[in-house]
């Protein structure tokens, strides 16, 4: 790739962070941060390394896999990554204002609840890293979430994937953000599984725009969860148990799940979890 590409993103100063380690976040085989690694190159998640005991699950559980599936954007984090990103992208103009109208116009379509594209928003986002290399990409993307996201993580949402732990269920994360700036989550926080938005990456190692496989967005969200689970345990060998969301969009998800649970949620799903008796709970 040409070095005026990488100085571009770098002119990003909004993902730049302290040089304290001279070692980048991202392994460059890979393209995610060190310690995040695909269950396979077609697979859809991308997964921490997993303890033996439950790679050995795959194909032929010995018993029932439970499943807590989190949403991240308002739910583990208390914002949005996505939008968090469009500024710095629009501040550093790398994203053209007619580009960034539409995806204002997707937003107001979200906060009511309203039809939208999820595929085409995610495409006008992610032109602003359009022919920059895939790994210069994804070690910015590590220190934008170190930078700008982290900050914004609920202790109550570590507190619930821990519980679960301690309860022998497997906790996926189930986003519509883009992988890197997930897989950056996963570093720390207990994350066992990621699905999110991944991005096409060309043969010269660059991104592309277009999304690579479903939005994980809206009611795709159970749709990627029951392929990727199905594909792991193997069909099945595993129940939804839990599933948290904070906005009307991640429905579908929870209502698939045994015990739903609606986190810090937007006006239409707490008056939704009310007429369903879900739980309810304010997280911090």
């Amino acid at each position: 790739m040409p070095n005026d590409g990488i100085n571009q993103i770098e002119e990003m100063t909004e993902f730049a962070a302290p040089n304290t380690d001279d070692a980048p976040l991202c392994n460059r085989e890979t393209l995610l941060p060190a310690g995040i690694v695909r269950v396979t190159e077609e697979a859809i998640a991308a997964q921490r390394l997993v303890p033996e005991n439950l790679q050995n699950l795959h194909g032929n559980a010995p018993q029932r896999v439970t499943i807590a599936a989190f949403d991240f954007d308002g739910t583990c984090i208390s914002g949005s990554s996505p939008k968090k990103l469009v500024d710095a992208c629009a501040r550093a103009r790398r994203i053209p204002p007619y580009k960034l109208l539409r995806i204002a116009l997707w937003g107001l379509a979200y906060k009511l609840n309203l039809p939208k594209d999820g595929e085409g928003v995610r495409t006008r986002v992610f032109s602003a890293f359009k022919g920059l290399s895939a790994a210069t990409t994804n070690d910015y993307l590590c220190k934008f979430y170190k930078n700008k996201i982290a900050p914004m993580y609920r202790t109550d949402a570590d507190a619930a994937m821990h519980a679960h732990l301690q309860a022998g269920h497997v906790v996926v994360l189930v986003s519509a953000s883009f992988e890197p700036i997930i897989a950056a989550a996963m570093l720390d926080h207990p994350i066992e599984f990621a699905l999110a938005s991944r991005m096409k990456i060309d043969e010269q190692g660059c991104y592309t725009d277009q999304v690579n496989g479903l939005t994980t967005e809206g009611p795709d969200k159970i749709i990627v969860l029951e392929q990727f689970a199905n594909k792991y345990f193997g069909q099945g060998n595993w129940e939804l148990g839990w599933a948290y969301g904070d906005h009307f969009s991640d429905v579908a998800m929870l209502e698939a799940a045994t015990h739903p649970c609606a986190v810090t949620p937007d006006g239409k799903l707490r008056r939704f979890a009310q007429q369903r008796g879900w739980e309810i709970l304010d997280w911090q």
